[in-house]
């Protein structure tokens, strides 16, 4: 094992770095894997990642380098799902159907606070609130100037996470859901 890292291995640093992280890592993150001696930049951090999912689509590897989250993760490509769904037991979703509800309006209309979404849903959210607050998926993001300064709720990183995206703006518009219930 090489003490030093020359140029040449950053690629496979960078690479291992992602293999071994379970959750997505920025480029500020991946820096901090190099000594300070080691002069790599973030942009050389992106261009290698671009490097990599280029080699990887080339030699059509099972997977492939996703941004989600502001950060990176190393995914297995769609494609195999299939077989890794018949050694892996996929988990089911830990979210309850109000909590969906409630993580949805949330989610497009942000900053929202708790009455807001109570008028919308039709019924008390303190419970589905405090249960998304816990699972990290939404955060207090402020107070609205309004009697009584409530809360305003967003979403969080682990949300994106949770939910594949790399930003809020990847939410599918509501037209297409509106296309897509009107399909069933």
């Amino acid at each position: 094992m090489q003490a030093e890292n020359p140029r040449g291995n950053f690629r496979n640093a960078i690479e291992a770095v992602l293999f071994a992280s379970s959750e997505p890592l920025t480029v500020n993150d991946i820096s901090k894997a190099f000594k300070i001696g080691e002069k790599i930049t973030k942009k050389e951090i992106r261009e290698v990642i671009d490097n990599l999912n280029s080699e990887y689509a080339d030699s059509e590897k099972p997977f492939l380098i996703e941004e989600v989250a502001g950060g990176f993760r190393l995914i297995t490509r769609p494609e195999y799902a299939d077989y890794i769904k018949r050694i892996y037991q996929a988990q089911p979703s830990r979210l309850s159907k109000p909590a969906l509800e409630t993580l949805a309006i949330v989610a497009y209309r942000q900053p929202i606070i708790k009455a807001d979404i109570e008028s919308i849903r039709g019924v008390n959210v303190d419970g589905v609130i405090k249960s998304l607050l816990d699972k990290n998926l939404i955060k207090i993001s402020g107070r609205k100037e309004v009697a009584g300064r409530p809360f305003e709720f967003s979403t969080t990183e682990k949300f994106l996470e949770y939910f594949g995206l790399g930003d809020i703006k990847g939410l599918p518009r509501i037209e297409e859901l509106k296309q897509f219930s009107s399909l069933k």
